[in-house]
């Protein structure tokens, strides 16, 4: 009998490990999500809904005693009540991984104890915190909160002195930190996985385009020299050997212009940079993140195509239920979240473009430039 699974978070990232746990009957025969989202993505699925808050204490318990395993698409859950939990059921990531790396702070600091390069930061309580901070780092610099932000959500650039108290504001006082602003030349991430029994398997360095602090487009391979392609998955697999963490983890990283590399933020699930594995990869990030959880060998991450992934963003300009999106060129792979509801800059899909034999990726970005405007959200 295969195990159930238990997620955390029923999105798209949800919605896709359930796809592919369907694909793997033999280990999981049940997946059981939790998201306040009635008729999540992951419900549309297969996988059946608890309807509760990520933090929902009683959820999580019941998550746990219906589950034999429990994973998270969302680093949103409550560390303290899942490890409460593991008596019933088991975690991967564990709840002390978690801990570490929902807290950008405690993230940080954790990684410069164990020598790997960050961004310099320091801890931010008072508005005297910040305004001794930017002596120190100068202009820009960056004030995020420490916990629940993400596509750039909790982030506030100061470009200047008179932005001081209006950047403190904003997080309405939340916990803070305060980054030196790192001028880079290109935004990569490592999709890296590390097994229960501590294998540990990178794949390829992929380049990424953000607009609006949200990633739009994630190109596989990076437009990077080898050795500094290397050198960051390396860099990636000492990161899994520290945190000790089962299951697939996406790491941000800056190359900064002398080509050194820091790392800008880990998560510790699946990654929207590693939706390209769906179609360049023998084994997507998905599955590889239930094999890694499920203690079997890791998969195959060789990139067996060129291939850029581009995400579908809600219109800035309304908010509502949308006219349906079909893409029918070849090799272009499209996937909806099955979210009916479009608000600005909501990621409703994406589609991955898979390059064919001697196509290269500067073809492929002319090519998709003759897309975008098919999946553009327009009202119903």
């Amino acid at each position: 009998m295969g195990k159930i699974l238990g997620i955390i978070g029923g999105g798209q990232l949800g919605m896709m490990l359930t796809e592919a746990a369907k694909k793997m009957p033999e280990h999981i025969s049940k997946i059981i999500v939790l998201d306040p989202v009635q008729n999540c993505s992951a419900s549309q699925v297969g996988a059946e809904q608890i309807v509760a808050d990520f933090k929902d204490k009683k959820a999580i318990i019941e998550l746990a005693k219906r589950s034999d395993i429990i994973t998270y698409e969302i680093e949103s859950g409550d560390s303290e009540v899942l490890k409460l939990v593991e008596k019933d059921a088991e975690i991967n990531p564990s709840p002390e991984t978690l801990k570490i790396i929902q807290d950008k702070f405690l993230q940080k600091s954790f990684l410069l104890k164990n020598n790997i390069p960050v961004t310099e930061f320091i801890q931010i309580c008072s508005i005297s915190d910040l305004k001794q901070g930017l002596i120190k780092f100068g202009y820009p610099s960056i004030l995020k909160a420490r916990r629940d932000a993400y596509d750039g959500r909790g982030n506030f650039k100061i470009d200047s002195e008179k932005q001081i108290q209006k950047a403190f504001d904003f997080f309405n006082g939340a916990e803070m930190m305060l980054e030196k602003f790192v001028p880079f030349k290109m935004e990569v991430s490592v999709i890296a996985a590390r097994n229960t029994n501590g294998q540990i398997k990178t794949f390829p360095l992929v380049e990424n385009i953000h607009e609006d602090n949200i990633l739009r487009e994630t190109i596989a391979p990076a437009r990077i020299s080898k050795n500094v392609a290397e050198y960051a998955e390396e860099i990636a697999k000492t990161t899994m050997n520290v945190l000790n963490g089962a299951g697939v983890f996406g790491i941000e990283m800056f190359v900064t212009e002398n080509n050194q590399i820091v790392i800008n933020e880990i998560a510790p699930r699946v990654h929207n940079s590693g939706h390209h594995t769906l179609q360049s990869s023998e084994t997507s990030q998905f599955e590889q993140h239930l094999r890694a959880i499920l203690g079997l060998e890791l998969g195959n991450t060789t990139l067996l195509h060129p291939t850029i992934m581009y995400n579908i963003l809600g219109s800035k300009i309304f908010e509502g239920e949308y006219k349906s999106i079909e893409l029918s060129e070849q090799n272009v792979f499209l996937k909806m979240y099955g979210k009916k509801i479009s608000k600005p800059l909501r990621k409703l899909g994406h589609f991955n473009l898979v390059g064919k034999q001697g196509e290269t990726i500067d073809y492929l970005l002319k090519k998709l430039e003759t897309i975008k405007d098919k999946v553009s959200i327009n009202p119903a």
